[in-house]
Parts: C-alpha cells; structure tokens; sequence
C-alpha cells in the first residue's frame, strides 16, 4: 500500500469554497464553485488576484444561482473552467487565456453533457462533473457519483475542440466506501500515463444538497487500460475538491489539494500530499 504524507501548507484569504486549482510558475490558480472569478495566488509574494469569467461576478453567489464552477484543466496558455452541469444553469464552459490574463470565450455544454448522460446512463439527477484533464488531443471529464444510484464515471473524448465531432467513451468505477459512505471523484490530474484522483464521501444523496463529511482518498487510473491500480484513504474529516501536481520524481510525487469546507468564509486552506512511489 501508498505510503503518504499530508500537511497544511498555506492558507488562502479572500478564496472559499475552493473546487479545483492548478500550479503554475510558483503561483496557483484557483476556482471555488459559488464564486464567479479565476484566482491567481502568488506563492512567494502571498498576493491574491481575480479575473471575472462571468457578467457581474460575485465572490459569494447564491446556490440556486451559481455557475457552480467545479473543474479546471490547462494546455499550454488556456485554462478551462467547467460548470457542474447538475442544475440547467450550471453548463457553462470558460476559455481564459494566460497570456492577456482574461476570458477569451464562454461555451454552452448544455448539449454535449445531455449525449454524455445519456451515452453513459447516467440520469441527468445523477449528472455532476467535478473534475477536467485535457492533453490536447483527448478530454477526461469526471462525474462524481453522489447522485442516488453513485454513478462515479469517467468520460473519455478523442477531439481537440468540444464543439466538433468526436469519439467517446465511458468508464464506470466503484469506488471504496468510507464509514459506510461511498466515495466519490472530485477532482483529477493526469501525471505520465497515469491518472491520481481525489474521491470523497459525503453522507447525501443528492447532487445539490451537501451532507457531512466523512474524509477523502486518492487513487490511481491505468491510462492504457482504464482499470483502478490503488486507491488510497488520505483523510477522516476533510472534503478535497481540487488536485495539481507540485514537483514529480522517479520515487514519490508532491501534490497540492484544495479544500471546500462548504461555507460562505472566504478563506482556503492548501495542502500537500506527498505520495511514495517505491
């Protein structure tokens, strides 16, 4: 079994809610799922900026309103933030560019995650993305299962542009249950032919309504055959909702993981998690 580490890093103020981050050039970006802004946290300088990706951003916005960012993914200078999907307002997908630091682009994915749920049987009650991987040829798009039938799915698309036409397929995975509570994918990031994902349990049924939590793991997907090498229980008591890569070698990789404490408190802990690979 993984042998890991896990410890509070730094704290983020002015970020809550925090569902999915990537580490860029000693800074972080970050999203949180009732915010309508991509951060950017200089690590070194401790300075906090935000860049709107929605008309009339708010850092707090209502649940029945929210654009529910949960997902972001990077190929070279393009960030991609996905809406959820679980509500009819939660389809949106922002294009930001790294460069002039701004969104180049809003995508409907209304109906691309219509043919995904019904391609992989997942009803649309059931339907909540939770974490993105682009390598500029293929998506991985992750459902998390805590819907009622715990449909914990990974999509796979062969096309460079969403909008085009494109290949697909689905993987359905099981994922271990913590204190009798299964878990679910929250967030994912591919590391040389493999894909780590984060998976919490969350005492609740349905895709809307949160519920206690009752820890997260870490696990690991074969690209090439699609099957689950080990997953891994990293916490009792925290909702981990995004994972990037912080420094990789031959004998362990250091991650970065953000927390969603579920709360209106516009601060955000960062975590590393140190997993051996020998």
């Amino acid at each position: 079994m993984k042998k890991f580490t896990l410890e509070l890093l730094f704290k983020i103020i002015g970020i809550g809610s925090a569902s999915g981050l990537i580490y860029n050039d000693n800074s972080l970006l970050l999203i949180g799922d009732n915010s309508g802004f991509l951060y950017e946290y200089n690590i070194e300088s401790s300075s906090l900026k935000s860049y709107p990706l929605i008309e009339n951003p708010s850092q707090n916005i209502s649940k029945s309103k929210k654009p529910d960012f949960e997902s972001l993914t990077q190929y070279q200078d393009t960030v991609y933030v996905f809406g959820s999907g679980s509500t009819s307002n939660r389809n949106t997908m922002i294009e930001f560019d790294l460069k002039q630091k701004k969104k180049i682009a809003t995508n409907t994915m209304a109906d691309l995650y219509a043919v995904m749920q019904s391609f992989a049987n997942v009803n649309p009650e059931d339907f909540n993305l939770e974490g993105a991987i682009y390598d500029g040829e293929n998506w991985f798009l992750f459902n998390r299962g805590n819907g009622l039938l715990n449909k914990n799915v990974l999509f796979s698309l062969h096309v460079k542009k969403l909008s085009d036409e494109f290949s697909l397929m689905s993987n359905d995975y099981k994922l271990p249950k913590i204190k009798g509570v299964r878990s679910t994918f929250t967030d994912a990031v591919l590391v040389e032919g493999k894909i780590y994902f984060l998976a919490t349990a969350e005492n609740t049924k349905s895709t809307y309504d949160d519920g206690e939590i009752l820890g997260s793991n870490i696990g690991c997907i074969n690209l090439e055959t699609m099957k689950m090498e080990f997953t891994k229980k990293i916490s009792d008591s925290h909702k981990f909702e995004g994972l990037t890569v912080f420094k990789n070698s031959k004998k362990k990789i250091e991650f970065l993981l953000c927390e969603d404490k579920d709360t209106e408190v516009l601060e955000t802990d960062i975590y590393k998690l140190t997993l051996d690979l020998k």
